[in-house]
C-alpha cells in the first residue's frame, strides 16, 4: 500500500474560492467565527463552526451543531460553490505569509501508515476532542480540515513540487488574516506515478497540527473497515486528508507562557531562586529568547534575561531537551509549583502570533503575575522527539501560517 494516494478533492468552484475559504475550526473561537462568516453566507466557517447559525448558547457539540454542518456543506455543493474534481490528483498548495512563503503538496494518506507509526505524532490526544472531529467527519461524510504533516529531507520531491507550482495557479484566495493560498491541480499521471513513488521513499511523515484530526480519521477507518465484510484498504476512508511541506519550510513561532501568581513570593524573592539556575539580567527591552536555554521574564513592569546553565540545558533525552519542558522543570514545577500543565488553571499560553506586547499586556493587567518568553521550538526537535516515540510538552510549538479550511476537502465515498 502506498504511503499516498491522489484524491478526488471537493473544492471551490472557480472564482469562489475567497468566498469560500476559512481559518481552521480550532484556532477562533465561536463568537471570532461568527463576526468572520457575518454577511459571508458561502465562509466554511458556516461548516467548520456550525453553532454560529443555531441560537446563542448553543451546544456546538450536540447533534443539532454536527446536523447543521452537514445541511451547510449540502447547501454549498447544491449551489454550485463547492464542486467535485471529477479525476483524482496531487495539489500543489502554497501558503504565502509576509516575506514567508512554504510548498506543499494536499494528499490523501495513508491510515494504515499512521496505525504502523509511519506517520509520527509527538502529542497526547483528547478523547472530547476526537469524538467531536469523529462525529464532524460521520455527519459531513468528509473530512474537511487537513493535517499538516512535515517530510524529511528530500531535495527530488521539493524539485517537482516547485516545478508543478511554475506558472498561475488553478486557485488562489487571500484570508483576511493577510496570508495567500494557492493550489495547482497535478493529473498529469507520469507527475502523479513520480510523486507517489517518491513519497514511498520517505521514512516517515511527521504530524506538525492535526493530531485529533488524524486520529478520528482513523476511528472511523476502524469502524467502517470492521462493518465490511471484505475490507481491500483501497476505500476512501481508510485514507485521510493531509498537506506535506518540506520540514524546512515550516515556521514554528514561539508559544509563550504567563501565570497568576508566584506562589506567594516577592519578585525580589523570586528573581533569587532564579539565580540558582539562570544568569538574570534586567533588560530595557523586551527580551525574545535569541537561542536555545534563554527565556525572557516579564514581571513587575520589567523584563529580564534569564539563561540557564549550560549543564542543565544541553540534555541528551530530545523530549526533555525543549526549552518548554526546561522551563517547567526548572521554575515552574519547582519554584512555582506548577506541575501539570494540562490542568492547572494558574497557568496560560500564548501563541508568538500574538507578539510580546500581549505578554506585557496580560500582566500589566493584573490578570497575571508573570509571562515567560521561549525560544521557538525546532522542527528538527519535533521529528526527534517523534522517531523517539515520545511526546511534546503542551502548547510547545505554534504552527505559522496556518492551512485553510475549505479550500481541498475528502469526500468518504
Amino acid at each position: 500500500m502506498p504511503l499516498v494516494r491522489p484524491l478526488a478533492a471537493l473544492r471551490p468552484a472557480p472564482g469562489r474560492a475567497a468566498e469560500v475559504i476559512a481559518p481552521p475550526y480550532d484556532v477562533v473561537t465561536t463568537d471570532e467565527a461568527r463576526a468572520r462568516a457575518a454577511g459571508r453566507p458561502w465562509s466554511f466557517l458556516h461548516v467548520s463552526k456550525p453553532e454560529i447559525d443555531l441560537p446563542p448558547g448553543a451546544d456546538p457539540h450536540a447533534p443539532p451543531a454536527y446536523a447543521k454542518a452537514a445541511e451547510n456543506l449540502a447547501r454549498l455543493i447544491h449551489a454550485g460553490v463547492l464542486v467535485r474534481d471529477a479525476a483524482p490528483g496531487y495539489y500543489v498548495y502554497r501558503v504565502a505569509a509576509g516575506d514567508h512563503v512554504q510548498t506543499g503538496i494536499v494528499t490523501a494518506t495513508s491510515v494504515a501508515a499512521y496505525e504502523e507509526n509511519r506517520v509520527r505524532r509527538h502529542e497526547h490526544t483528547r478523547p472530547d476532542k476526537e469524538d467531536d472531529r469523529v462525529r464532524h467527519m460521520l455527519a459531513l461524510n468528509a473530512q474537511t480540515g487537513p493535517v499538516l504533516v512535515a517530510y524529511p529531507r528530500a531535495p527530488a520531491l521539493d524539485e517537482v513540487l516547485a516545478d508543478a507550482a511554475r506558472g498561475a495557479p488553478d486557485t488562489e484566495a487571500i484570508l483576511d488574516d493577510g496570508v495567500r493560498h494557492a493550489l495547482w491541480p497535478v493529473r498529469d499521471a507520469a507527475r502523479v506515478v513520480r510523486i507517489t513513488a517518491l513519497f514511498d521513499e520517505l521514512p516517515a511523515l511527521y504530524i506538525a497540527d492535526g493530531h485529533h484530526r488524524s486520529a478520528a480519521a482513523a476511528r472511523v477507518a476502524a469502524a467502517r473497515r470492521a462493518a465490511l465484510a471484505r475490507p481491500t484498504g483501497e476505500e476512501s476512508h481508510e485514507w485521510f486528508l493531509t498537506v506535506a511541506f518540506p520540514h524546512h519550510e515550516l515556521r514554528i513561532l514561539d508559544y509563550n507562557r504567563v501565570v497568576r501568581d508566584l506562589a506567594g513570593m516577592s519578585i525580589e524573592a523570586f528573581l533569587a531562586r532564579l539565580r540558582e539556575k539562570f544568569a538574570v539580567v534586567s533588560s530595557a527591552a523586551a527580551v525574545r529568547p535569541a537561542r536555545h536555554g534563554e527565556f525572557g521574564l516579564y514581571a513587575g513592569g520589567r523584563w529580564h534575561r534569564l539563561t540557564l546553565r549550560t549543564d542543565l540545558a544541553e540534555v541528551p533525552d530530545p523530549a526533555q531537551h525543549l526549552d518548554a519542558n526546561l522551563l517547567t522543570e526548572h521554575v515552574l514545577a519547582p519554584v512555582l509549583g506548577i506541575g501539570d500543565l494540562r490542568t492547572d488553571e494558574r497557568i496560560d499560553f500564548v501563541g508568538g502570533g500574538r507578539g510580546l506586547a500581549e505578554l506585557e499586556r496580560r500582566v500589566d493587567s493584573g490578570a497575571m503575575a508573570a509571562a515567560f518568553a521561549l525560544y521557538p521550538t525546532r522542527m528538527e526537535d519535533l521529528m526527534a522527539v517523534a522517531d523517539a516515540d515520545e511526546v511534546m510538552p503542551p502548547k510547545s510549538t505554534w504552527f505559522d501560517p496556518k492551512l485553510a479550511d475549505g479550500l481541498v476537502s475528502h469526500v468518504l465515498d
